[in-house]
């Protein structure tokens, strides 16, 4: 769950919090009691700092995990509550829309520009032109093959194996790359090897195919508490992180590309410039 506050003039801040929402939606279709309890207890707190910092304007999203569980609307209610306002289920197009918009911010020839938004049941490519929408995501991938930490060889290159086929018919007709979104954030700043987490050093770092390998054979060897005691990584994103890493591996193996660059600004910054446009 994150929040942007943010008005035409300044950037107010930003607040994220782990809740493992979209956790076994993958195979029960269901969003759990467990994880809806975490979450609204985020959104009840993020609805305070909204009350805090005077916001005017609001809108709420939500994403992959709502769009396959079946108990959304029940969750969508009780998060009107917390929110004072209905999230709005926005689709993988519209996602990638925000996406892109956020990430190219400041971005003056935008052609050629490829973002890619790697999230808990989704991962996005999404250009100028035209977006996909790949099925798998760092939950996904954790609970279809990599259930084991540290993870054996075999299922590593399964996972591996097993997102480059989902990616095969992405276009690949690009010239840059931008990663967005918690997964391209904490990898960066785990390959940066930062005492916690800096988002100025991480926005704008280049993370290469040899930072990537070099997290999967360091994070593939790792339990989940060693995992979760890496200073820039936050603990609640241990269990997945491995799966994360896989994913941008190929995203980039994919898109025949030696590096991407780590943005902090992505889907936030899209539903927050359309907001500040009205």
């Amino acid at each position: 769950m994150r929040l942007l506050i943010t008005s035409r003039h300044a950037e107010v801040g930003r607040w994220v919090e782990v809740t493992g929402l979209g956790s076994g939606v993958d195979s029960t279709g269901r969003l759990s009691e467990l994880s809806i309890a975490a979450t609204l207890e985020a959104l009840a707190r993020f609805g305070l700092l909204m009350e805090t910092h005077g916001v005017s304007r609001r809108k709420a999203i939500a994403t992959s995990a709502s769009r396959d569980a079946e108990n959304r609307d029940e969750f969508f209610e009780r998060a009107q509550v917390a929110l004072d306002m209905m999230p709005d289920l926005v689709s993988g197009e519209e996602e990638a829309h925000y996406a892109f918009e956020g990430a190219t911010t400041g971005i003056g020839d935008r052609s050629g520009v490829v973002v890619s938004d790697i999230g808990g049941g989704s991962t996005e490519f999404v250009t100028i032109d035209s977006f996909a929408s790949v099925n798998i995501g760092s939950v996904r991938l954790t609970e279809r093959i990599l259930t084991d930490r540290p993870a054996p060889r075999d299922q590593l290159d399964s996972a591996l194996a097993h997102v480059g086929d989902l990616f095969a018919d992405v276009p690949r007709a690009s010239t840059r790359s931008i990663g967005v979104a918690g997964t391209w954030t904490s990898l960066a700043a785990i390959a940066l090897e930062l005492p916690g987490y800096e988002s100025e050093r991480v926005h704008g770092f280049k993370m290469g195919i040899r930072h990537l390998n070099r997290l999967l054979d360091t994070l593939g060897e790792m339990t989940v508490e060693e995992t979760a005691s890496i200073p820039a990584l936050d603990p609640k994103r241990a269990p997945v992180i491995l799966s994360g890493a896989v994913i941008a591996r190929e995203v980039l193996r994919h898109l025949d590309m030696d590096e991407i660059m780590v943005s902090e600004r992505d889907t936030l910054d899209g539903v927050a410039a359309e907001l500040l446009a009205d």
